[in-house]
């Protein structure tokens, strides 16, 4: 006890004592932990959902503006507003906005309503989805030996009206509109391999990006321009740097 009592009083007299200020090989140190008061105060950041959300700020809070800002297109659903740095080198983070896109799962196998739900909840109506449309709501049940499948292109039978039934092949590639970025700018369409095979008795379905995620680069282009032409004619554009 008395050991710790000796360097409990020893540690009081080291933190009652001036900081020492020592420089090695050019570099300074001191052997006390210090904190600033001087430090320039930052605000917490916005959070929104939408691009509209962020140009709104802007326009609306222009004097919270610093004198350069800086927009961030992070990805196809994340969109940041920094300050230039200050002059201790720092940035302020002042919004973000997330975008809340549909979570379709590619490459998952689909049981044929939950498929049928989620196209067209989470896709764009084109011709190309129309027709897997057409496929996947007419297939015909326990016709797996009827399924042909070359690797490339699959052939199955659907029905047709109430008795009669035909073959048909699987439209292969699709080019499809997925809601995957912001809803204010253009959703980029990709190209997609739609599959489908028995599973006990009943088709299962499902399609795979074919474009190695190539959309997102055209996602964040689209979101790019669109911060342009809504912010082009505002006092503090000249001000922002967009970059994605």
């Amino acid at each position: 006890m008395l050991k710790e009592a000796m360097q409990y009083i020893t540690g009081l007299k080291a933190e009652a004592m001036e900081p020492k200020v020592v420089e090695i090989a050019g570099k300074t140190y001191c052997d006390k932990d210090l904190t600033r008061y001087d430090r320039e105060p930052m605000a917490d950041q916005i959070e929104a959902t939408t691009l509209t959300a962020m140009i709104d700020y802007i326009k609306s809070c222009s004097k919270e503006l610093r004198e350069t800002m800086i927009i961030h297109v992070v990805s196809p659903t994340c969109v940041k507003l920094y300050s230039g740095l200050t002059e201790e080198r720092k940035r302020e983070y002042l919004f973000k906005s997330s975008a809340i896109v549909p979570k379709f799962s590619f490459d998952n196998w689909y049981d044929q309503e939950r498929f049928i739900i989620e196209l067209q909840a989470d896709f764009e109506v084109t011709s190309d989805l129309e027709a897997i449309l057409k496929v996947a709501g007419n297939v015909e049940a326990k016709t797996t030996a009827n399924y042909g499948d070359d690797g490339v292109s699959q052939k199955t039978t659907i029905k047709q009206g109430i008795a009669s039934k035909a073959d048909v092949l699987v439209p292969n590639p699709v080019e499809l509109v997925p809601y995957r970025t912001f809803l204010e700018v253009k959703q980029p369409a990709s190209e997609f391999v739609f599959r489908i095979r028995d599973d006990h008795g009943e088709p299962v379905f499902k399609i795979v990006e074919a474009e190695g995620g190539l959309w997102r680069n055209e996602a964040m282009g689209n979101i790019k321009q669109y911060l342009i032409e809504s912010l082009q004619d505002t006092s503090v554009y000249n001000r922002i740097t967009i970059i994605a």
